[in-house]
This record gives C-alpha cells, sequence and structure tokens, in this order.
C-alpha cells in the first residue's frame, strides 16, 4: 500500500511538471542536467546542418537529413573497410580488359614494368607474373610453378593465404601445387602441395629474380608455369602469357558509384561466409546483399558518389598524415619516411581488434599481402621506406628539386633503388623517363668521394647529375619509395638511416 501511495505521488508530480514545462522538456526524477544530457532541443545545430524536432521527435525533414548521414557515413565506412576487396577486383578487371580472362591467363612483365600501365606502387627492378584463379569455373586447379619463383596467393578479400616458392613450401625448388576451392569435398590426391582457398576468386602473384639478366627469368616462367584445372590433367590446356610491359591499362579503384557496384559483384560471386556478420551487415546497410539485387535509388546513388569521394579523400589523409603508431621508421625525430605495413603486421589485426586505418593505408597504395614483404632477414628478401612528404612534411612539389641524400655504405646484400609515383594514381610517374626509378644498379650512376650518394628529384637534371636524377612535373606532386634488397642489419636495426628529402633552393 505504502508502494502504491509513493508511485501515486510520483506520477501526480510528473503530470504537474510537464504542465508547467510544456513540450520540449524532458520529464523524469532527475536533475536537470541530467535531463539535458539525456534529451535533445527542439532546435540543434550540427555538423549536418540545422535539425529540428517537437519534444524529441524528429520532423520529416530532419528524419531525411539523419537518413542521408547515416547512409553515407555507412557508405564511407564500406570504401575504407573493403579496399583490399575493390583493389583485387579492380585488378582482375584491368587485367581481363587485356586479355587475361581466364586462370590460365598470365600477364607478364618481359620487359619490367613501365609506366604506361597504373599498378599500385609496383616497381622497375622484378620480373612480375600475375595471375587471377576462378576456381568456381575451373573447380580444383593445378599450378605447375618453376624453381626459383618468390610469391602467393592472396584471396578476393586481399587477404594472405599461402606463400610460394623460395618462402613456401617447395623452398624455391618449384613444383606441383593443387588449389582447392571453398566447397570442395572430394579426396585430396597426394603427390601435390594443397593449398585450400577461402574464395572463388584468387590473386596469384609471382616475382622472378632477374640477378643473371631478364630473359632468362622471362623464359623460366614462360617455358615451366602450367596452370590447369585437376578435371583436364590428363590433356590440359596450354597456358597463355600476357606480356603487359608499356600496355596502357589501370587497375587501380575508382572514386565514384561503380567502386560499390563492382564490390556487389563480387559479393555475388562469393561464398557468403567469405566475410563476417559485422562486414556483412555494413554492406547490407547500403544494400549490397547476397543473393539481392543491388539497384541503389537516385538518393542511394548520390549519396555513394558522395561517400566514395569521402573515402578516397580519408583514405588519403591517413596515407599522408597518419596518426596510427608503427607507421613512422624514425618516431624518435620528425622523418617522413614511413611503412606500408604499420607495425609491419600485414594482417592489421592486433590485441583482436582489426586497425582500420592500417588496413586502407596499406590497400589503398599497395599491391599483394604476404608476412614475407614485412619481415626482415639480413641479407635477404627486400624491404622498404616511403616518403609522402618532405623533409618539412609538405607535398612536394614537380617544379620544384629535391636532394636525398644516402651515407656511405649503405646496408645491402643485392642493390638498392629509388622510384618516383603519382600521387592520384600511386603508380610509376609517367615522364620522358622510360623507368622512373635510379638506384645503385643504374648505368653511370654516381658515388660520392665518401661513398655516399645523392638521388636528385625535379623537373630538370642538375648539370653533371643526370645519371642520379628522376623527373618530375611542375604542376604535379609525386612520392617516393626507397627499396633496400637483401637489407643488413645496419637497416633494420636503424643504425644506418637515409637522410630526409631536402628541398634544394
Amino acid at each position: 500500500m505504502k508502494s502504491s501511495f509513493n508511485q501515486g505521488l510520483r506520477t501526480c508530480a510528473i503530470f504537474g511538471a510537464m504542465a508547467l514545462a510544456g513540450s520540449g522538456s524532458a520529464l523524469a526524477q532527475v536533475s536537470q542536467e541530467t535531463l539535458r544530457a539525456i534529451g535533445i532541443p527542439d532546435a540543434v545545430e550540427t555538423p549536418i546542418g540545422n535539425l529540428e524536432f517537437f519534444d524529441g521527435v524528429p520532423n520529416n525533414a530532419t528524419i531525411d537529413k539523419l537518413y542521408d548521414n547515416l547512409d553515407r557515413m555507412r557508405a564511407v565506412e564500406v570504401y575504407l573497410n573493403n579496399q583490399g576487396a575493390a583493389s583485387l577486383n579492380a585488378m582482375w578487371k584491368g587485367n581481363a580488359g587485356i586479355g587475361a580472362d581466364a586462370s590460365n591467363k598470365v600477364t607478364i612483365t618481359e620487359q619490367l614494368l613501365k609506366p604506361e600501365s597504373l599498378y599500385l606502387t609496383g616497381n622497375t627492378s622484378t620480373l612480375y607474373a600475375l595471375t587471377y584463379l576462378d576456381l568456381k569455373t575451373d573447380g580444383p586447379l593445378v599450378v605447375e610453378l618453376p624453381p626459383g619463383m618468390l610469391g602467393f596467393l592472396d584471396d578476393a578479400w586481399f587477404r594472405f593465404v599461402e606463400n610460394l616458392g623460395v618462402i613456401g613450401p617447395d623452398r624455391g625448388k618449384g613444383g606441383k601445387y593443387l588449389l582447392l576451392p571453398p566447397d570442395y569435398s572430394g579426396a585430396e590426391p597426394e603427390g601435390f602441395f594443397i593449398v585450400k582457398l577461402p574464395t572463388y576468386n584468387n590473386l596469384m602473384f609471382l616475382r622472378g629474380s632477374i640477378a643473371k639478366g631478364l630473359k632468362p627469368a622471362v623464359e623460366n616462367i614462360k617455358s615451366k608455369l602450367r596452370i590447369y584445372p585437376l578435371a583436364k590433367a590428363d590433356d590440359p590446356p596450354a597456358t597463355e602469357f600476357i606480356n603487359f610491359s608499356g600496355t596502357s591499362y589501370s587497375t587501380i579503384v575508382s572514386r565514384d558509384i561503380s567502386f560499390f557496384e563492382d564490390l556487389n559483384e563480387l559479393v555475388q560471386a562469393e561464398p557468403i561466409d567469405a566475410i563476417g556478420p559485422e562486414m556483412r551487415g555494413q554492406l547490407a546497410a547500403i544494400g549490397i546483399v547476397k543473393g539481392k539485387p543491388f539497384e541503389p535509388d537516385d538518393r542511394m546513388k548520390k549519396l555513394l558518389n558522395e561517400a566514395a569521394t569521402l573515402g578516397n579523400a580519408t583514405a588519403r589523409a591517413i596515407t599522408y598524415q597518419p596518426r596510427i603508431d608503427g607507421v613512422f621508421i624514425y618516431p624518435d625525430t620528425n622523418s617522413a619516411w614511413t611503412s606500408a605495413y604499420a607495425n609491419k603486421n600485414t594482417s592489421f589485426e592486433a590485441d583482436g581488434a582489426m586497425g582500420l586505418d592500417a588496413r586502407p593505408l596499406f590497400y589503398f597504395n599497395a599491391t599483394g599481402v604476404t608476412p614475407a614483404m614485412a619481415t626482415s632477414h639480413a641479407g635477404a628478401g627486400s624491404d622498404y621506406a616511403l616518403a609522402y612528404l618532405d623533409a618539412d612534411k609538405n607535398a612536394f612539389d614537380g617544379a620544384k628539386t629535391y636532394k636525398l641524400h644516402l651515407p656511405p655504405s649503405v646496408p645491402i646484400n643485392n642493390f638498392w633503388a629509388v622510384t618516383i609515383y603519382d600521387t592520384q594514381t600511386r603508380s610509376l610517374l609517367q615522364t620522358s623517363q622510360t623507368f622512373p626509378t635510379v638506384g645503385s644498379q643504374s648505368e653511370g650512376f654516381q658515388k660520392n668521394e665518401d661513398g655516399s650518394y645523392d638521388v636528385y628529384f625535379g623537373p630538370k637534371a642538375p648539370v653533371g647529375k643526370e645519371s642520379n636524377w628522376l623527373e618530375t612535373i611542375p604542376g604535379k606532386s609525386w612520392f617516393t619509395i626507397l627499396r633496400m634488397y637483401g637489407p643488413l642489419e645496419a637497416w633494420i636495426e636503424k643504425t644506418w638511416r637515409p637522410g630526409e628529402i631536402e628541398l634544394v633552393e
């Protein structure tokens, strides 16, 4: 009885307060400060404009504004979180456009990678051979790998699956691999290196050493690499090679609604469990659902185009001014040198959490994921340092001249190279130079008397320094990558370090 009496008093008090307060005031038996923190005024100014309510109930115009904002935000997240999947899909479409439209059609750089082909931060020092494996069409697929390869398999979401060649199960001796699709339930025949792939579409990325010359490296791949369905092993179709050195085409993701349309095609083609519930829910929120048509209306098309621009711009902010730990190579100073992999982490996960900035930092700028690329072994493999900004943390200006100084005794077992890139395409910068790279293997490259080196960047070569010069374009920015092949302890332990890239006044 006492409890009911008190409850009745509270009800009377609330209705009394409502009569005094009128609309737009929150009512409860807590302080006014708490009520203000819980409720919302009838009009509130926000970053998306003025929002209007009647006692907490949004009017129709406000509801439209809020849903536009929600859909745009979710689409931006989709753009950033699926950079890897979209990038691999763009590579597949680009290569299909030049004829590599089946698993047994391999693109290869017989005269090395040239600036005409838009590839994320590819280099001009390695022989590339790539193919996009379609296990839905072919079923179990046999790959006869030549000896001496260095490569890997990534799945449709650009996640690492397996190494091949020198760091793979064949240990560089070559051998037969059998690649199994995600729905395979048959016997696993002997005599193969078995790899079970989580998606139907996958990238096989191979690099061949040209230490003994480019021609024998090309011949090694073209004479020995074979790819065919296991079902046709008794009479396998020929493996075809498409030389794309100097071929003009793009493998880069777009900044418009086609980004999401391509992503939808990928979702429709792959198993539903290729990604987890959280990612599937994020895609579903903008209309990408496996088994259903992706048909955004005019309002949603506008928002998706806006989101692609915001996503692209955000990826550039993450690239040029990263806020996460483990990106700057020399964090004790104001150095601009960065790493492609934050903390050398190629899964982008740490302590049970996904690195939401680390992932697009890599996929927006680079192609191919394997832990081997982020693991330094003294005297073996390679390691990279990227400079997106100059010594004063300003964007490089293609109308100006800069200098990079490398102190004596560059710690490498093999060679080093500096390559220059276009900030828009993140691909090799197109200039009058066939290969926008100089380094220790460049013909005529000058060493200073003390054993150090200087590399110049500018629209014109400094007099007498033509062999140490990389051309830039007035009106355009650029960035560069220093590649160390066979890095030694002094590089790994950071006791030797490159200079910053200084403006030459």
